[in-house]
């Protein structure tokens, strides 16, 4: 019920004729505030006109317009307006007026369809926005509405995002929820809290023919695709056409209706759905607003997940040009990493890279990163395709030589490559890259772990990548990976028994959402040389061979923290002679296998190869593609979509990124303090979204022969050769 105040300023909308203001016509759909009413007279004849201020159009002030020229607008109806542009487009809402009034009743879970970048979407309204207009002589709110796209992660990747978007009522072109309460077998679960209105916005939904037959007992409902029964994934369609999906978790007949009834747990929260029950009773529980229930006959299996051996061939084929994926008879042979004068030629621009499909995303950019221009799994990879393992040749030919001749791999070869890892989910699941890593060094090249590390009791542990775990206050705020990866190792009292050849380093972040640090700064050069067991080391304050180290100095805000601490014998009586630290436990460093007094201490450093990012559910790298500082790529696998339904395709971008050397070449108290927002979309993104940073031996682009670097794989694998058996 609008108050007294508001019945006082009435809102309108110029629907027809031409309103005068001075000489300038005012266009059809601006919307404006009545200021007051009057009759005159034009040839004797009564006409009633209205003062009127346009609250936002190309023409602003009062304006005198006649009654029957406008559409009076309730308040809600005007905020709605307001953030629709153009003009015109206003009106094209208001004569759908089914549509226009249940847009003006959506709330937050609502199920909605918008139209972006010519496409048609389904989403969910995750909340209402109120936007004030740039001038600020308007004192209306206008009224928007954020939108999660439930398809996002699927075209691209999820993900991998920012805070939903807001779209204008004009942007959503359906609203399934509301037409299916106006249904005429609308299921009523009793009237909701403070409303009039039914709970369930679902309505016993009209049967899909020939997609579904109805089940027999109650138990399960059979049709080309097999039966359906509690567990199976399934989708429903909206009476406006749109698919939601969830999982079947009761079937029978419920209390007041006739023939078999299926409740569903939905994906995704929808506003006015239950947490399983109907009418009065409780068939199944789950979280609130997931439950539907719908006919039998009104469900199938959900499609996405229906032959799943046969995916490859239901990849849809993309118009875009793309480059020729013919060999020419150079399957067998082993392509060398793209060199850095070629990168940027063979690799930037749109249909480059890898191109990704259903949820690929962490699997696009780990074999990017580890095998587009670098070489240190390639004696591992060209030896397991050698033994014959079916994984192993297909990344070898369809995937590597592909990439590097061509710059370009379809999805195709791709998903080729996922069913040869033994589980489904790699084919149509998110997963993250260090799921990835463990399958494919293990069962796909036949490797044993990367890294030995040693703990303080002497046991070796061997992993494929190494988690940072250290609390937040031990480093500053905006730490680099060495700060962190020495903080980490101290902390677990943790030492590398070699120098790995490739060490993948998991940033301190929990989940796909929580971040530990909001900003890391990625370490170009990784100095591991304090970090390994049996090493020469120098003294943290002079520089001598050192002989004691302290990890209850590690966190000294005086000692420079989040640095090793060790010390020869001068300095450390000194620096624990500080009444602070004099309970401090020194250890004793095992003796240097050779003396290197008054000689410099050689380093053991890993350079950066490539950062793995993700903001929220979709993966992107940053690649170092040579030696050079400004040689960098950024990689998306999902960058664009083109197409519309299961004719789309995802579109994969490469694009040089020389500016993030000329960040990274700046110093580390430089980078800390960098204002992120002037800095770039590339450096944002590669110091607030970093999960992953990949580092090598030696410099990217620095390469052997084949034939040195099997030698050398060979020499270091210490496993007997695995049966062909055994790669899956």
């Amino acid at each position: 019920m609008e108050g007294a105040e508001e019945r006082q300023r009435r809102y309108v909308v110029v629907a027809k004729g031409r309103a005068r203001y001075g000489i300038r016509g005012i266009p059809l759909g601006s919307v404006g505030r009545v200021e007051a009413e009057a009759a005159s007279s034009a040839s004797g004849t009564q006409r009633a006109e209205l003062a009127v201020r346009i609250l936002k159009s190309s023409a602003q002030g009062v304006v005198t317009v006649r009654r029957g020229d406008v559409l009076f607008l309730s308040l809600r109806q005007t905020q709605l307006l307001l953030f629709v542009t153009p003009e015109r487009q206003r009106l094209k809402l208001l004569e759908d007026a089914v549509r226009f009034a249940a847009i003006g009743e959506l709330g937050a879970g609502d199920l909605v369809v918008v139209r972006r970048n010519k496409s048609r979407h389904t989403g969910l309204v995750k909340s209402l926005v109120e936007l004030r207009h740039r001038d600020s002589a308007v004192d209306l709110l206008m009224l928007g509405f954020e939108v999660e796209l439930l398809d996002s992660s699927q075209q691209k990747g999820a993900g991998k995002t920012p805070p939903p978007p807001v779209y204008s009522a004009g942007d959503i072109i359906e609203v399934p929820s509301r037409c299916l309460a106006t249904s005429r077998d609308h299921v009523s679960n009793g009237p909701a809290e403070g409303t009039g209105k039914a709970v369930s916005r679902f309505s016993s939904l009209p049967n899909l023919g020939p997609h579904c037959a109805a089940g027999v007992g109650g138990r399960a409902s059979f049709s080309s695709a097999g039966p359906l029964e509690v567990g199976s994934v399934v989708e429903v369609t909206t009476e406006g056409g749109v698919l939601v999906y969830g999982v079947v978790r009761w079937i029978g007949v419920p209390k007041g209706r006739k023939g078999n009834w299926v409740g569903v747990e939905l994906d995704y929260e929808v506003g006015g759905c239950t947490d399983g029950t109907f009418g009065s009773r409780r068939y199944f529980t789950c979280g609130g607003n997931r439950a539907v229930f719908v006919p039998l006959g009104s469900c199938r299996p959900d499609s996405r997940f229906q032959s799943l051996p046969s995916l490859v061939a239901e990849i849809p084929q993309h118009e875009e040009s793309s480059p020729d994926t013919s060999m020419e008879g150079e399957e067998e042979e082993f392509a060398p990493p793209i060199p850095e004068s070629e990168a940027v030629s063979l690799l930037e621009g749109r249909m480059r890279g890898i191109q990704g499909y259903f949820n690929s995303c962490y699997l696009d950019v780990t074999l990017f990163s580890l095998f587009s221009s670098s070489t240190v799994l390639d004696a591992a990879f060209q030896d397991a395709a050698s033994r014959g393992g079916s994984a192993a040749r297909i990344l070898h030919r369809d995937i590597v030589n592909k990439l590097r001749r061509q710059g370009f791999v379809p999805a195709e070869n791709v998903m080729n490559f996922r069913r040869q890892l033994g589980c489904d989910s790699f084919m149509t699941e998110e997963k993250d890259p260090e799921e990835f890593v463990t399958v494919l060094f293990k069962q796909v090249l036949g490797m044993k772990p990367l890294l030995k590390i040693r703990s303080h009791s002497g046991c070796t542990q061997e992993a494929f990548t190494f988690p940072l775990i250290l609390d937040k206050e031990q480093v500053g705020p905006v730490p680099t990976v060495q700060q962190l990866l020495e903080t980490s190792f101290q902390s677990c009292d943790l030492k590398f028994e070699e120098v790995p050849s490739c060490l993948m380093i998991q940033m301190p972040r929990f989940g796909k959402r929580y971040k530990m640090f909001p900003q890391i700064v990625p370490t170009t050069e990784l100095d591991v040389t304090d970090l390994l067991h049996d090493s020469l080391r120098e003294c943290f304050i002079c520089g001598r061979l050192a002989c004691t180290e302290c990890p209850a100095c590690l966190s000294d805000r005086k000692l420079q923290p989040g640095r090793v601490k060790q010390y020869c014998s001068t300095c450390s009586v000194q620096v624990h002679s500080h009444p602070l630290r004099q309970g401090h436990q020194v250890r004793v460093l095992p003796a240097p296998r050779t003396e290197a007094e008054g000689a410099p201490l050689p380093r053991q450093r890993l350079q950066l190869l490539a950062v793995l990012c993700i903001q929220t559910s979709h993966y992107v790298a940053f690649v170092k593609h040579g030696p050079g500082a400004r040689s960098w790529l950024f990689f998306d696998s999902m960058a664009d979509c083109c197409g519309n339904g299961q004719k789309s395709f995802s579109v994969p971008e490469v694009r040089a990124c020389p500016e993030l050397g000329d960040f990274l070449a700046r110093s580390e108290e430089d980078m800390a303090t960098a204002d992120v927002a002037s800095a770039g979309e590339h450096v944002r993104r590669l110091l607030c979204d970093s999960y992953m940073c990949l580092y090598q031996r030696g410099h990217v682009g620095e390469t052997d022969s084949i034939a040195t670097a099997t030698a050398r794989f060979l020499t270091c694998r210490t496993h007997s050769e695995q049966s062909e058996s055994s790669l899956v």
